[in-house]
């Protein structure tokens, strides 16, 4: 049960920073590049954002194995990386889900 905590705050920092980063990305960054021709935003935050949409989607695998999900479920775990808001809806509903199984406190996010 250790081992799936430690997977499960792992998936939910990660699909917190990757919600932001693609909020900032694509509400700030993107309308800068298009109505300002200011493309700085993009330049910066797109990188990073690809980058650590890897380190999620590791976190997410890992979780979707220890926690024997599905297809289906890994499927939306992934795509809540590149669909603005989406990470934060992914990210309850999965908490909420093996909360529900197991019946116990799961590690909480500073804020949460």
């Amino acid at each position: 049960m250790a081992a799936l905590k430690g997977a499960i705050l792992r998936y939910r920092v990660m699909a917190y920073v990757v919600g932001i980063g693609l909020m900032i990305l694509v509400f700030v960054g993107v309308p800068l590049q298009y109505a300002a021709n200011l493309p700085a935003v993009v330049h910066i935050v797109g990188p990073i954002h690809g980058a650590l949409y890897i380190v999620y989607l590791v976190a997410a695998a890992d979780l979707a194995r220890r926690a024997r999900f599905g297809l289906l479920q890994l499927g939306a775990m992934v795509a809540a990386g590149f669909v603005p808001l989406v990470a934060f809806v992914v990210e309850r509903q999965v908490v909420h889900r093996l909360a529900r199984e197991a019946k116990t406190a799961l590690p909480q996010v500073a804020g949460d």
